[in-house]
Order: structure tokens, then sequence, then C-alpha cells
């Protein structure tokens, strides 16, 4: 199943900087590897704010509802998430 995920992330101004960077870096090395497994198949920054719009493929809703509550920024994120289906005229093979 296919999802496209918005993510923006709102961590308050007065948020211990050392203890945000670690949860940056634990934030990165969980979400390389969802996508060397093939579960994030895609990332994008969204220009000049702190956000991405991802592409997941997973089994499941709830699948995605771990992975997502599993990130280490969850806490601070506001997350929209709308289902995709494969469109008819896609030429492409690998996008169901």
């Amino acid at each position: 199943m296919l999802f496209k995920v918005e993510m923006d992330v709102n961590v308050p101004l007065d948020y211990d900087k050392e203890r945000f960077e670690a949860l940056k870096a634990t934030e990165k090395a969980y979400s390389q590897d969802l996508q060397r497994s093939g579960k994030w198949r895609h990332i994008w920054r969204t220009v000049g704010q702190y956000s991405n719009i991802s592409i997941f493929d997973v089994e499941s809703n709830a699948e995605l509802h771990d992975i997502l509550t599993g990130l280490p920024l969850y806490p601070f994120m506001d997350i929209r998430v709308t289902a995709l289906c494969r469109h008819p005229s896609s030429v492409r093979d690998d996008d169901s």
C-alpha cells in the first residue's frame, strides 16, 4: 500500500539543543534504515519549512502507523496521510 505522508516538525524554541540534536541523529538513522528496506520509498524536503513530503510502501495502515509513531520526532510532528493507488495512465511499472 502506498501513502503520501506530509510531516511538519514543530519543536518548541526553548527545547534543549543537545537533546534535539540527539533526537535528529536517531531520526536520521531510523528513516535511512526504512529507506534502505524499501518501506520509505521517497522523501523530499519542503522548501523554506521544517517539513517533508514522503512516500511509504507498507503492508497495512497499522504498519504505517507503527512506523510513524516510532519516529523520534513524532511528538513534535503534525502529520497528514493520504492513501494512494496506481493511476491507469501511468507508464511506470513500479508505482503500484
